[in-house]
């Protein structure tokens, strides 16, 4: 029998709670998977002086993960405030765990839980034994905990083709909770256990990509800029290709050593380690002193 919506929000309250219990702070969900609650200030006429947004300083609710919270009186009451809500969220990089969420997503054609584990082999690393969390639309959500002092942005695709990561600022939509395509769940066996440390080698992968250096990238001037835009549109099966070809024409320019660190840099952002990177550019280096 389908559950009526209040009883669907009734659920979603448990499930939270409970979540609660476990360290994991909560907002209520909408069956959109967005925050139930609205922001107070999105009436705001924008005529004043600029101001940094409220992170919930104002001491009203509507401010997405900045309400989170594991104290239940807490989120009884932002349930009471958002009687419509069928699911929970779980706010990300927050002590006691500082979660990271993995998502495996389906719906980009691509099989990103057999990138996950290209990428395991590659950077030689496992996923430990943690809880797992099925998606209606049969992705899934890897829990994993990052030590107190990392932190591990928001990002789609960054790391591999259809792996999107939650991390601070970010939510994960909690297990129970009911949208419009379906219910989330649990991977049997993995629903009592503790997000597991993620591992050291996967953690540095999931680091902000360095900045550039834009100093060193403007002295190469308008070809430089556009030899790394080239690199930072490469998809997956051809950011070595893109990287050694626009090494080689760098050095072939002239521009090679200004532009090496530059290069270093976009090809790590499109997901080359650093090693890759500059044993490639290395290698472009070479090639060039051979053929003038």
């Amino acid at each position: 029998m389908a559950l009526t919506d209040r009883q669907a929000t009734a659920l979603a309250l448990a499930h939270a709670l409970s979540a609660a219990e476990r360290g994991l702070a909560v907002i209520p969900l909408s069956r959109t998977k967005l925050p139930a609650l609205r922001s107070p200030h999105r009436h705001a006429s924008g005529t004043g002086p600029t101001e940094p947004p409220c992170r919930g300083a104002c001491g009203r609710f509507g401010h997405g993960v900045y309400d989170a919270s594991t104290d239940p009186r807490r989120i009884r009451a932002l349930f009471a405030a958002a009687p419509w809500a069928t699911g929970y969220g779980i706010a990300c990089g927050l002590r006691p765990h500082h979660l990271i969420g993995i998502d495996l997503d389906t719906k980009s054609g691509t099989d990103a839980s057999a990138a996950l584990r290209e990428l395991a082999l590659r950077h030689l690393f496992t996923i430990p034994a943690t809880v797992v969390v099925t998606t209606p639309s049969g992705g899934r959500h890897i829990w994993l905990s990052g030590p107190p002092d990392a932190v591990v942005p928001n990002s789609a695709g960054r790391l591999a083709p259809g792996i999107d990561i939650r991390g601070a600022g970010g939510y994960l939509v909690g297990p129970g909770s009911r949208t419009e395509h379906g219910v989330y769940g649990t991977v049997p066996g993995t629903a009592h256990l503790a997000p597991a440390p993620c591992p050291p080698a996967l953690l540095r992968l999931l680091a902000p990509p360095p900045r550039t250096h834009q100093p060193a990238l403007a002295a190469t001037g308008q070809d430089g800029r556009g030899l790394v835009q080239f690199v930072l549109a490469a998809h997956a099966g051809q950011r070595n290709t893109r990287l050694f070809w626009a090494a080689c024409r760098a050095y072939e320019n002239g521009i090679g050593p200004d532009l090496a660190a530059p290069l270093t840099e976009a090809a790590v952002h499109t997901g080359l380690t650093e090693h890759e990177a500059r044993s490639t550019i290395a290698s472009a280096a070479r090639m060039t002193s051979r053929h003038p």
